[in-house]
């Protein structure tokens, strides 16, 4: 197994990663139960591209305009809007570089990050954020890639960041924690999201070992526990729409806005609408947790809201079914958006591409790792 760990205590003690040195990163994450099976894996990584799929046609539409242009949206369905192609069943950037991510480990055994690194400047990215977009530009001016990131807040880093769990499925070790943080620098280097990519990935380990759904508040308390050892008291401006100006830290936010949420017993469309649903962390983290608080017990009707009642429907739906996957297990998930995913993550090659990093990530890690 790759060791991660002293590379990420050597980028903390140079400051080169905004990350607090929070006791998490110390942990051993608690072995996986021998109930759980790898159909929760195959849910977890099929989850985002489902969830990426679902929401990739009318991404960044307000739910107002999206349910006036395409009604409320249960299978895929091409782009109806105005000079748009792109066809259903395709995803994003979101599962093109969750995917690759799941590439690089399987090429490397683990994480080796000049290797993710590069593979995200090798291919045409569908819809790169402007952070990615700067990520790219850095490493190609010639900057290591534990430099070209920026100090940005929008959900980039997080949207790809679950396949990091699978080197280490059979073998929990505190790397799980480096490695997260590390490959969650590289493009969106700020407390905020790599201390939100750190407390996801720790979710979504809980997830997998769980055999039914947590309470609805186990999802913000379990997410501001980790975030906020891990953010600190960050002083983040975030402001406009219904809730008006606030300035803090992103995990006190979402503290105080769920909470307040799940006690007025809210709609998602309602607490999405009331905090924002778009690629900024301020609205896509409690947008995430919202929906898996009040639905996390119907699997499909989850992706439903967070593809209908959501602006960055895509990510969040592609976050929210990663979430959804790693708990119910593949078999929760709709046959019908499995049968009609596409699958592909770059240009070229046809379809099913994700399909046989599926397969050939439990020949990896699930089973390879069993004869050890």
């Amino acid at each position: 197994m790759i060791d991660n760990t002293q590379l990420l205590r050597h980028l903390m003690v140079n400051e080169l990663i905004r990350l607090r040195d929070g006791q998490i990163l110390n942990q051993t994450p608690n072995p996986l139960p021998a109930s759980c099976k790898y159909e929760k894996i195959e849910g977890m990584l099929l989850g985002i591209a489902i969830g990426d799929a679902l929401g990739a046609t009318s991404e960044g539409l307000n739910p107002s305009d999206r349910r006036r242009l395409y009604g409320e949206i249960r299978d895929y369905v091409p782009d109806r809007r105005p000079g748009q192609n792109r066809p259903a069943g395709v995803g994003t950037d979101d599962t093109q570089m969750s995917f690759w991510t799941v590439e690089q480990l399987i090429d490397d055994h683990g994480l080796i990050p000049e290797s993710l690194a590069n593979k995200f400047c090798a291919r045409r990215i569908w819809g790169a954020g402007g952070a990615v977009r700067e990520f790219i530009k850095n490493l190609k001016d010639g900057q290591p890639w534990y430099k070209a990131g920026t100090d940005n807040l929008g959900n980039g880093a997080l949207m790809r960041i679950a396949p990091i769990i699978l080197p280490h499925l059979r073998n929990p070790h505190p790397s799980m924690y480096a490695d997260t943080a590390i490959a969650a620098m590289m493009t969106h280097n700020s407390f905020a999201s790599n201390a939100t990519c750190v407390a996801f990935v720790h979710m979504l380990w809980e997830l997998l070992g769980m055999g039914s759904p947590p309470e609805p508040d186990w999802w913000a308390d379990t997410y501001c526990y980790i975030a906020k050892d891990l953010e600190g008291n960050t002083k983040y401006q975030h402001g406009g729409g219904i809730l008006g100006e606030y300035s803090g830290s992103l995990w006190h936010f979402v503290s105080k806005v769920c909470r307040d949420a799940l006690e007025r017993k809210l709609t998602v469309e309602e607490a999405c609408s009331a905090w924002g649903s778009g690629g900024h962390l301020f609205e896509t983290v409690p947008s995430v947790l919202y929906i898996l608080a009040t639905h996390a017990d119907e699997p499909e009707e989850a992706i439903i809201r967070a593809v209908n009642d959501t602006k960055d429907n895509d990510s969040i739906a592609s976050i929210v079914g990663a979430a959804i996957g790693a708990l119910h297990g593949l078999g929760s998930i709709p046959e019908r958006w499995v049968n009609h995913l596409n699958g592909r993550i770059r240009d070229g090659g046809g379809g099913g591409q994700i399909f046989r990093l599926v397969v050939c990530s439990k020949q990896v890690f699930w089973l390879h790792s069993q004869l050890r």
